[in-house]
């Protein structure tokens, strides 16, 4: 494993351990040029997963864009990393166990927007004024009402 420090190729594994949702081998490394310490995470990949976007453009899997994507709705949220790791973990397993080695980009996000509905509304709602391409205020509206998410509920 390289250095993120320095780029050489001569680290150690100084401890292994499984992480917290058991999806991944966590892994504190040491490199042996500059004493650098960094943390390394392992995950099984079953199949390479192949997005195909709207436009019918083909593009590799990427676990990192999902995380940010989610990130990003789940920002200032009362909502921690752990649960995060988790969904995201859930939603990877879900589309690797569907048999398929391409994935229409859809299938992807109400994936994730059934995720977030369960763990965060405010997080689902934002998530949904991207994905489904919110233009006004009367979207916003509509999205609400046809959800089931009026003023009036507790939620």
């Amino acid at each position: 494993m390289r250095c993120p420090f320095c780029g050489n190729l001569e680290t150690q594994v100084k401890d292994s351990r499984p992480s917290e949702d058991g999806a991944a081998i966590r892994r504190r490394r040491s490199c042996q040029e500059c004493n650098g310490r960094f943390t390394t995470f392992e995950r099984v990949q079953l199949r390479e997963l192949m997005i195909v976007k709207r436009s019918g453009r083909r593009t590799p899997f990427d676990r990192t864009k999902l995380e940010r994507s989610i990130a990003i709705a789940t920002r200032k949220r009362p909502v921690d990393q752990e649960q995060v790791d988790r969904m995201v973990s859930g939603i990877v397993r879900e589309l690797e166990s569907m048999g398929e080695t391409d994935i229409q980009s859809e299938v992807v996000g109400e994936l994730v927007m059934k995720a977030l509905r369960s763990l965060d509304v405010v997080a689902y709602v934002r998530y949904a004024s991207v994905y489904r391409d919110f233009r006004e205020t009367s979207d916003f509206a509509k999205f609400l009402g046809d959800e089931g998410l009026s003023d009036n509920e507790d939620t």
